[in-house]
């Protein structure tokens, strides 16, 4: 550790009055790389151990980024504030080296191979480093090594993420280039907590201060703690602020805190496994123990009588070869279920087609297959209001299993066990097997040592008997299944296993393990087939309340390392302040306000967070004691519409109220509805609040279970208070303010990509980026006004909207989109072509253009087709899979896809299209042309435009067929001679 710097040799206040960095220059593609890097390390996420259910965290590395750069001044030199925040985020090439290093990205043959080192055996021996050679002089081979890899993406790829390396390390050559980069500033750091506090001191005169008003998972104030802010946060939601409180005392606290805390919670997972084991409930007569239950719902067929067990597959686990199988049991007229393993493919195959197939139930007997709607078995009905109703039976605060006549029954039809002999040891052995007698047994001791519990558990706080309040999400499992307590969303070993957790240990800790534990064990946590062994996924795999058909219970085994918060170390440098408070209540003070707000398409975390709230609400211990253990629905910020901006609106005011003058405020917002960029400048405006920048960081990453377009990027909006005083403006003379604000910023930002490309092959900033910056020019001329055209921009933001108007701020924000894409010329096309284009012409020559690069962000497609006016965008695209997006190709298209009635086909590119693949199929160049001649009205004028789009498009198309073919049909036009 560096002695702590003399502090006194600074100014106070000296940068009081400065812009920030994050105002002119931020590397996005690279921030975005790197949080995408970070989301795709699954667990390795500091913050997730505690609560992987709360999907909304945004990238520790993006808070970090958006800290430093509203710290940090430029100077009158953007390249070295560029280069040097590079350094502070461990992006430039000496960090990528060490990064790479820490993580042994290059083996020594694979060194080798890249690149010549004279006396090889000096430096190696047969397989692996020499043990006497040093770290620094293996760098010198690794920045050597990683000069050979083409692009940022590649050379970040291979490396350790900046939080996983030594921090020491990994930045010592960042501090004497930042001390001589601020030097007149009389900055003197040599670690992040050092310059954070300097800057801090120059800026306000103390320490700066983070706050968070929706903090959720809490990773914007565990990160800035992390630099060296103070920090305050608050949430309405008391599991959100479990989360955060866990973040800073149990990942960010003390080793020797952690230790105890690891010795406490041994103690519980200890005594629950004594009292499980003592009950005799989850071991078999042969001493081995169950690793996972498996349950299906049962209902029975009204025109058979049968009782049928329910579930979509009967594959268990499709890489052991383990399945169901359903044997008639004519006498009860029910299935009897046999578990096979070493299936056969054909039996597999079988096997994946279970009794649920869509919303039929199907089953066979003695070769016959009977198949029957699953909404006639449930009764469903219609309401004369148009809702709809079915007959389950409306559960009761005391059950806890269905009743005989109920229509759903639950069925044990499998049961995981680990062998008694690779008990304790490191790998299990395990196996699956059909429930014996002896099992059901136990399964029915379970179930009376519940029955004759339940109401004690429920007065003491330890099971739920709260009601399930009806909303978006929590409709669902009364609707599905009857149940209208949060307690009848576990079967009776989870009941029983979860109230021995919190009985034997009634502390903070371990009411935070029970977060991870309950989105592990529940009746909606889906058994999946595929993979080494199968296994059980989460609650919260989506962010919804998905009832099922069939699920899975976990033994202990499987929860131990949740109970013992087998979770990261990373310490903090500050502390915390947290409150419950809701936003607008705010009386807090910070310097710096970061927030991710709700917003349009927003999860209902007021809701399914419940699901948590209804076990931990009764009894908690200190400090969650003192929280309001509701989700408090009427005050939770949601939707959209007036109640969403009138609410948002006292948020940021209050935040505008509780900050200097000289501070700043940064919205994140991952936007799917493009109606929430007018509302978002109307909060602004009522706020008081003036937008000085935006940027573009893709955060999302895709899984099997977003399919369709969802947006993966969030927009960082940068805000400080709007000056005092009355400014009017009007809609004539703001129009061209605005283009001149978007003309300015983007020839800015271009300049800097210029320069910086030159010295290093790579832009620093893409389309994407550059289009956000132009929103953001607009944004910053209107927030900066007070009155629009004579009204009130408060009265204005807050007014009813109806449907279809046309805001002056939808125009604003329209013309900036487009002047920002105007300006975006593609290298390759002259200005004079693309200022003759259509709309969708340079909708599909820009995304052409962005695809030879390698983007295939679906979001990117998305915010370029609002830009250049295209309705239907979706017709000229190949893929639209998030992160597969592209456009079609030539040959995929149809001759519908070319008509005069879509937007493509009456254009000078979709009569191209049609010529290219003319010419594929063998016709003469010389006959498209004479077609296009008699066919084009405007053919004279247009050969021009063609020419040059077919030389982008030989030049650009992923399609060899289709550059050929660009290539002869340009140079026939190009040569035609007209007097022939």
């Amino acid at each position: 550790m560096h002695a702590k710097t003399n502090t006194a040799a600074l100014t106070p206040l000296a940068l009081k009055d400065a812009p920030a960095l994050i105002e002119t220059v931020f590397p996005a593609q690279k921030v975005s790389f790197e949080a995408q890097k970070e989301r795709m390390s699954g667990r390795a996420q500091t913050l997730t151990g505690l609560g992987s259910f709360w999907k909304g965290r945004k990238p520790l590395i993006l808070v970090r980024a958006i800290v430093l750069a509203s710290l940090l001044p430029p100077t009158e030199n953007p390249e070295a504030d560029l280069a040097l925040f590079e350094k502070l985020m461990a992006f430039d090439d000496e960090s990528l080296a060490r990064r790479a290093l820490a993580a042994n990205a290059f083996s020594v043959a694979k060194l080798q191979e890249l690149i010549p080192i004279p006396e090889p055996e000096r430096y190696f021996g047969a397989r692996s480093w020499r043990r006497d050679i040093t770290d620094d002089e293996k760098l010198v081979f690794y920045r050597q090594a990683l000069a050979t890899l083409a692009s940022y993406e590649a050379k970040a790829s291979i490396g350790k993420r900046p939080e996983e390396v030594d921090e020491e390390w990994l930045y010592a050559p960042a501090w004497s280039e930042l001390n001589r980069h601020y030097a007149h500033l009389g900055i003197n750091a040599h670690s992040f907590s050092e310059l954070v506090e300097q800057l801090g001191i120059l800026r306000y005169g103390r320490r700066p201060r983070v706050g968070d008003t929706f903090s959720g998972g809490g990773s914007i104030p565990f990160e800035a703690a992390r630099l060296g802010c103070d920090t305050y946060a608050s949430d309405l939601n008391p599991i959100a602020c479990m989360l955060t409180w866990g973040a800073f005392n149990v990942i960010g606290t003390s080793a020797e805190n952690r230790s105890y805390i690891n010795e406490q919670q041994t103690k519980v997972a200890q005594a629950v496994d004594t009292e499980i084991t003592e009950l005799g409930i989850e071991h078999d007569e042969h001493g081995n123990r169950a690793k996972a239950y498996l349950y299906c719902l049962e209902a029975r067929c009204p025109e058979t009588g049968w009782l049928v067990p329910m579930a979509p597959s009967w594959i268990i686990s499709r890489f052991k070869g383990v399945i169901a199988v359903l044997v008639p049991n004519h006498k009860e007229r029910r299935f009897d279920i046999k578990i096979r393993s070493n299936a056969s493919a054909e039996e597999i195959e079988t096997a994946e087609s279970g009794t649920v197939q869509g919303e039929s139930l199907v089953y066979t007997i003695d070769g016959k297959v009977y198949r029957t709607s699953i909404r006639t078995i449930r009764g469903d009905y219609r309401l004369a209001a148009g809702e709809t109703g079915n007959k389950l039976r409306p559960w009761r605060k005391e059950d806890f299993i269905p009743k005989e006549d109920d229509i759903y029954q639950e069925r044990l039809y499998c049961i995981h066990w680990i062998t008694k002999e690779s008990l304790n040891k490191p790998r299990l052995n395990t196996f699956f097997a059909a429930p014996t007698d002896e099992d059901f047994k136990r399964e029915q001791r379970v179930e009376k040592i519940v029955a004759e519990n339940l109401k004690k558990w429920q007065e003491l706080g330890l099971t739920p008997d709260m009601l399930i309040e009806a909303g978006y999400n929590t409709t669902q499992p009364i609707r599905e299944r009857g149940w209208t307590h949060w307690h009848h969303l576990f079967n009776a070993r989870q009941i029983q296993m979860l109230q021995c957790i919190l009985r034997h240990g009634h502390t903070t800790n371990t009411w935070l393990s029970s977060l991870g534990i309950l989105n592990l064990q529940s009746k909606l946590c889906a058994w999946h087939n595929d993979g080494r062994k199968g296994g059980l996924q989460n609650v919260f795999s989506s962010q919804a309340l998905n009832t099922l058909y069939n699920w899975g219970s976990r033994g202990l085994v499987d929860l131990i390392d949740y109970i013992q918060l087998d979770t990261k170390l990373s310490p903090v440098r500050q502390s915390l302040n947290l409150t419950t408070t809701p936003a607008e209540s705010l009386t807090e003070n910070s310097d710096l306000w970061i927030t991710d707000p709700p917003y349009a398409d927003a999860v209902n975390y007021h809701e399914i967070t419940e699901f948590f709230i209804a076990w931990l609400r009764k009894n908690p211990p200190e400090p969650f004691d003192k929280w309001v253990w509701d989700s408090r629905r009427a005050l939770a910020i949601k939707g959209s519409g007036e109640e969403f901006r009138h609410s948002m609106v006292a948020a940021y005011k209050a935040m505008a109220n509780h900050m200097p003058d000289n501070g700043m405020q940064c919205v994140m917002f991952t936007h799917q509805n493009t109606g929430v960029w007018s509302d978002l400048i109307g909060i602004f405006w009522a706020a008081g609040l003036q937008v000085v920048a935006a940027w573009y960081i893709a955060t999302e990453t895709t899984s099997e279970l977003k399919k369709g377009g969802y947006v993966q990027g969030t927009v960082i909006l940068m805000l400080k208070k709007r000056p005092a005083g009355e400014r009017t403006g009007f809609k004539q003379r703001l129009l061209p303010a605005v283009r001149q604000e978007v003309v300015r910023q983007i020839e800015s930002m271009l300049h800097l990509n210029d320069t910086v490309k030159a010295h290093h092959g790579e832009p620093v900033f893409n389309d994407s980026d550059l289009q956000m910056a132009g929103y953001a020019a607009a944004l910053k001329v209107l927030t900066a006004y007070t009155h629009i055209g004579g009204e009130d921009v408060t009265t204005f933001a807050l007014r009813p909207r109806t449907r279809g108007e046309v805001t002056v701020v939808d125009e604003m924000v329209q013309q900036a989109a487009e002047t920002a894409s105007n300006l975006l010329v593609p290298e390759a096309l002259s200005t004079d072509t693309w200022a003759k284009l259509t709309g969708i012409e340079r909708f599909m020559l820009r995304m052409l253009d962005m695809e030879t690069t390698g983007a295939a962000k679906l979001d990117n497609y998305q915010n370029f087709a609002k830009a250049f006016h295209v309705e239907d965008y979706a017709r000229v695209m190949g893929d639209m899979r998030p992160n597969h997006a592209r456009l079609k190709r030539v040959s995929e298209y149809s001759s519908r896809d070319l008509t005069d009635s879509t937007e493509i086909g009456p254009t000078r590119l979709g009569r191209l299209i049609i010529a290219l693949q003319q010419l594929s199929k063998d016709t003469e160049p010389q006959v498209i042309v004479d077609q296009m001649r008699n066919e084009m009205t405007d053919f004279l004028e247009a050969r021009s435009v063609m020419v040059d789009m077919l030389a982008f498009i030989e030049q650009k198309s992923l399609d060899s067929e289709t550059r050929s073919a660009a290539e002869v049909l340009g140079a026939r036009l190009k040569n035609l001679r007209f007097g022939e």
